[in-house]
């Protein structure tokens, strides 16, 4: 009783586990291609519309990739800001609009030239500061020794 139980347990465990890839890479693939075709396919009112668009997406960083802008990100919450990006612009949002909804969604990380603010104030003073504190060792450094 227990045996046949175990055989047709493994049975259908061997079944689910090689047919699951298979299925679940055909649902999520779909509407990946959805989404490319979305993206691809924006018309937008006018060519300046299109370059302001391209332009604003090179400047915003994907999330998910961390080192690629949005339009050069093939990941799919690329491709969805860009569509985001693309409403947007064809909405008649100014681009400070469209970067400040994209910071207050991911932060300043999303923003590959992040502001001055008093919260990363040192990281933008601080490699100025240790340089000129080198450069004045140094100095004082040869003028003990001659």
């Amino acid at each position: 009783m227990i045996k046949p139980l175990i055989q047709t347990l493994i049975t259908l465990s061997v079944v689910l586990f090689t047919c699951f890839p298979t299925m679940a890479e055909g649902l999520f693939t779909a509407s990946d291609k959805d989404k490319s075709i979305q993206v691809e396919l924006f018309e937008f009112e006018n060519p300046q519309q299109q370059q302001r668009a391209i332009a604003l997406a090179k400047t915003l960083r994907c999330p998910q990739c961390q080192n690629q802008n949005l339009i050069e990100s093939n990941s799919p919450i690329a491709k969805d800001l860009r569509l985001v990006v693309f409403d947007m612009i064809k909405d008649g949002k100014s681009d400070r609009d469209i970067t400040q909804y994209m910071t207050e969604r991911f932060g300043e990380f999303v923003l590959y030239k992040p502001t001055i603010s008093a919260s990363n104030a040192l990281l933008w003073f601080i490699p100025g500061v240790i340089f000129l504190l080198f450069i004045y060792l140094s100095v004082k450094s040869i003028r003990n020794s001659s």
